[in-house]
């Protein structure tokens, strides 16, 4: 990855198995950084290892990696932890419902009971500070992006896109499909840590009334 980073592909899509490897790998060079080591990126399948080349070499710190991953050990991953989430579904909230459930052709009110069924991965943060993405949506969800992307998606939106689900800590572009909005915070900067959520904990969604969301921001 250029002159300045490697990248270590731990195998390919979206899989448990595969994402508690990055996780091993990632806690174990945070534990045992090598030296010239600037910054660690983990993704779904992969982590992205950032380095000084005036300190270390691609070749050297490919060793010292291999070391690290030889002597991995899951004991080392911190506990995760579960948080439950609230979103309201549709109208002014969830613009996309009711395409999401044509494309489907299935009713809102079922897009909503699947959505909120499963225990969701945190899979990686990235995209936005804070921004959680999970997997995976119920296979009767699997649902396209947007073709034309929006360039503005409120705070707290949560979209679908393809297997994945998410949810915007901030306001930003977007080309999910946007189905609901949480009231709750993902990510404030001057909170430690600043992200609510971290690669590897659970959340459960759970659907509130318009009036619920308007009472939880008061």
């Amino acid at each position: 990855m250029g002159d300045r980073a490697l990248l270590v592909e731990l195998g390919e899509g979206i899989s448990p198995l595969i994402n508690k490897k990055v996780r091993e790998l990632f806690v174990g060079l945070d534990k045992q950084a090598p030296v010239g080591v600037v910054e660690l990126v983990p993704a779904y399948r992969s982590l992205l290892v950032v380095y000084d080349p005036l300190q270390t070499s691609f070749f050297e710190l490919e060793q010292q990696i291999k070391k690290v991953q030889e002597t991995s050990d899951p004991s080392r991953l911190p506990t995760p932890k579960t948080v439950e989430i609230p979103v309201a579904y549709g109208n002014e909230y969830g613009p996309d419902l009711e395409w999401v459930a044509e494309y489907h052709n299935i009713t809102p009110e079922a897009v909503i009971r699947l959505h909120t069924q499963p225990l969701y991965q945190v899979y990686m943060i990235g995209f936005t500070p804070g921004y959680p993405y999970l997997g995976e949506v119920p296979e009767a969800l699997h649902t396209p992006r947007r073709q034309t992307p929006r360039t503005h998606v409120p705070k707290g939106s949560v979209g679908i896109a393809q297997k994945q689900t998410g949810i915007y800590p901030v306001e930003s572009p977007g080309g999910w499909q946007i189905i609901g909005r949480t009231p709750f915070t993902l990510f404030d900067p001057q909170a430690k840590p600043p992200s609510s959520l971290e690669m590897g904990d659970f959340v459960k969604l759970y659907p509130i009334s318009a009036e619920d969301m308007l009472n939880w921001q008061l």
